[in-house]
């Protein structure tokens, strides 16, 4: 006879597994700290694009026939928009993850792996369409070069 198969109810974490966790922890609110640092020094550089671009444009003396400044403007604010995302759900994770460890709280604990799944499914599926327009790109550059 086959033994039958025993689904266990609960997962239990041993003492050395919490020691993980909180350190991982820690270097998730670390790295979500470098993040948000990140993302403010984005946002700066993005409102002194504008200004930048143009001084440049004005000692050069040239002309281009759009103005590079807000268009650098506009990709940094959409680039700072696109990485708050992750960042704000590691920080949520770290957060969660340190009063679950501290109060011993299922919820808590619970509430701290959704927030690790938002990170990385924001993060897989981010990585899936920056891979398809690489491949995009690829493809209509070798039609391009091809054509000629």
């Amino acid at each position: 006879m086959s033994e039958p198969i025993i689904q266990l109810a609960e997962l239990k974490l041993t003492s050395e597994a919490k020691s993980y966790l909180r350190e991982t922890a820690k270097w998730a609110f670390f790295l979500s700290i470098v993040g948000f640092v990140g993302i403010a020094l984005l946002v700066i550089v993005a409102l002194f694009a504008s200004t930048i671009f143009s001084s440049i444009q004005e000692m050069q003396s040239q002309v281009y026939p759009f103005n590079i400044g807000k268009m650098i403007t506009i990709i940094y604010l959409v680039m700072a928009a696109i990485y708050l995302f992750p960042v704000y759900y590691l920080m949520q994770f770290a957060n969660k993850m340190k009063a679950a460890l501290a109060n011993t709280d299922d919820i808590d604990l619970t509430a701290s792996f959704e927030m690790l799944k938002s990170h990385y499914k924001f993060i897989g599926v981010f990585t899936i369409i920056i891979l398809s327009l690489y491949a995009m790109l690829f493809v209509v550059g070798m039609l391009g070069f091809f054509a000629m």
